[in-house]
């Protein structure tokens, strides 16, 4: 398949891509490459292609071919059913996540339905900050979800930040970003809920090396620490969360498929109470917290 074979029909070009890559996929690169509706495509496959569409998509049909990332190709990617902006900057939305977004959710809820010490040392809102927010989806949801919270997001990439504060625009909500290693620019603030989808993945698993992940940061996906167990984020979280935390507030953290184990044991060392890990849609132990004891 050639560019020059492009420049003919939308329906010829759909057909001969499908040659090279999925057939949802073609359509979805051919739908961005030429501006057309799926419903377009399908009532009038003769519409032409331009000399332009043709090249832009035989370039977006080469690089999926390669194994990049549909999301990074069409710019955007579907959480929580809502369309957030994605770059090579930040990590791809995952299911996975959508269970700290639930668990967090419920927390808020639970102390909006009976009010205790936390809300009220808090003032009129809580206070939430995600820490290593990427694309921000976490945080622009709990904005949506819970929109009388006061949220913070930091992540150590300013690029990241951009691509965070594009969509916070995008879903209309207000949140405080900060650049910056986990906790340091926070200074001596505290929050009721501290949330986290941390870099979990060893920096030698095999996983690394293929279903597009090549493609994602590195340094979103590993801690990057030889022979390490993938757990040195998570360790760091743990440690540093109780000086962030109002009495009665929580730690979440997303971990990986076999990390629920060690995730609960740091959290039972440093003090935590009400220690616990949640399954995601897959019945994967995804997320575990626990709760700082009222003083």
């Amino acid at each position: 398949m050639n560019v020059a074979e492009l420049n003919g029909s939308l329906g010829e070009a759909w057909r001969l891509a499908c040659q090279r890559i999925e057939r949802q996929d073609a359509r979805l690169l051919l739908q961005h490459a030429s501006g057309a509706t799926h419903a377009e495509l399908i009532a009038h496959p003769e519409r032409a292609l331009s000399a332009k569409q043709g090249d832009r998509f035989a370039k977006l049909v080469s690089r999926r071919a390669s194994g990049e990332p549909l999301a990074y190709l069409l710019g955007s990617a579907y959480f929580c059913g809502l369309e957030f902006v994605v770059s090579p900057s930040v990590l791809i939305p995952r299911p996975d996540t959508e269970i700290l977004v639930e668990q967090a959710v419920k927390r808020v809820q639970a102390w909006h339905q009976a009010p205790t010490q936390v809300a009220a040392r808090s003032g009129d809102r809580l206070r939430i900050v995600d820490l290593g927010t990427g694309s921000g989806i976490v945080a622009i949801m709990l904005a949506r979800r819970c929109p009388s919270v006061e949220l913070t997001a930091v992540d150590v990439s300013a690029a990241a930040l951009d691509v965070a504060r594009a969509n916070a625009d995008r879903h209309g909500v207000q949140i405080r970003f900060l650049e910056g290693d986990w906790y340091v620019p926070l200074g001596d603030e505290r929050f009721d809920l501290i949330v986290s989808n941390p870099p979990y993945v060893a920096a030698g698993d095999a996983h690394l090396q293929g279903n597009g992940l090549p493609f994602e940061p590195f340094d979103a996906l590993s801690d990057g620490v030889a022979g390490s167990d993938g757990m040195a984020c998570i360790r760091t979280l743990v440690e540093g969360a109780w000086a962030h935390l109002l009495p009665g507030g929580w730690l979440l953290i997303e971990h990986g498929y076999d990390q629920a184990v060690q995730t609960r044991t740091l959290l039972l060392q440093a003090g935590f109470d009400t220690v616990s890990s949640w399954r995601d849609g897959a019945a994967i132990e995804r997320v575990s917290g626990g709760c700082r004891s009222p003083d």
